[in-house]
């Protein structure tokens, strides 16, 4: 469930406010179009859980990018 992973990501960011913004916009960094949103945004708490937030927005969405350079014109 969400709130196992909002929790376990809790462990990692101690302010819940600054959770809540860094999990929005790793959310829209990560997010792909072809995916619902709830995927994207419990794999962004799986990754805050396990990772530093600052590494979390620095890491390149790679399936974004080859997304963004098939559909570019």
């Amino acid at each position: 469930m969400r709130s196992d992973l909002v929790y376990d990501a809790l462990t990692t960011v101690r302010n819940r406010y600054l959770l809540c913004q860094v999990a929005a916009k790793a959310t829209r960094k990560f997010h792909r179009p072809a995916t619902r949103i709830q995927d994207t945004t419990n794999e962004v708490l799986t990754r805050i859980s396990t990772t530093n937030p600052q590494q979390v927005m620095t890491a390149e969405p790679v399936a974004t990018v080859a997304y963004e350079r098939r559909h570019a014109a």
